[in-house]
């Protein structure tokens, strides 16, 4: 269950044995009566797990097809391997004819191993460089000398 789905199982409680209203059992957990009715139904039939969502584990409707995701993923790691995701996807587009957000195909990369987050990326070290000794200025006299700039 979800932090919401314990708060609505205790009032579509009170509402079943009597204690609250539908239209308040509605306010508290911020939905119509309508839908709070509905609720109490599939609690009556199925119990607690009536209230629990039934797109949960299931694919999105909006899910690009997995031959579609392959393909830009195989064109990638042959082609395209040392692009980001954003050259890439307009690789895609210009000389391959998919379409793919460039979000989307960044979080594909990630998940093939070809892109790094940057967070991710090992950093390089580099060396410090060394202050260079100040001929002929008087140290910790002023910011800018007698010439002025």
């Amino acid at each position: 269950m979800s932090s919401k789905e314990p708060d609505r199982l205790a009032v579509v409680r009170q509402v079943l044995e009597g204690r609250l209203t539908q239209a308040k059992a509605a306010e508290f957990v911020g939905l119509s009566e309508r839908q709070m009715r509905r609720l109490c139904a599939v609690f009556e039939k199925r119990g607690p797990a009536g209230l629990v969502s039934g797109k949960r584990g299931q694919p999105s409707n909006r899910r690009l097809p997995d031959e579609l995701r392959s393909q830009a993923i195989e064109i990638v790691r042959e082609r395209y391997a040392d692009f980001g995701p954003t050259l890439a996807c307009e690789k895609l587009l210009e000389l391959h004819d998919l379409r793919v957000s460039k979000e989307t195909l960044r979080v594909w990369l990630i998940g093939a191993g070809i892109w790094i987050p940057r967070r991710e990326r090992v950093r390089m070290p580099h060396q410090p460089r060394h202050r260079r000794p100040l001929h002929g200025r008087a140290v910790g006299r002023g910011d800018r000398g007698a010439e002025g700039g």
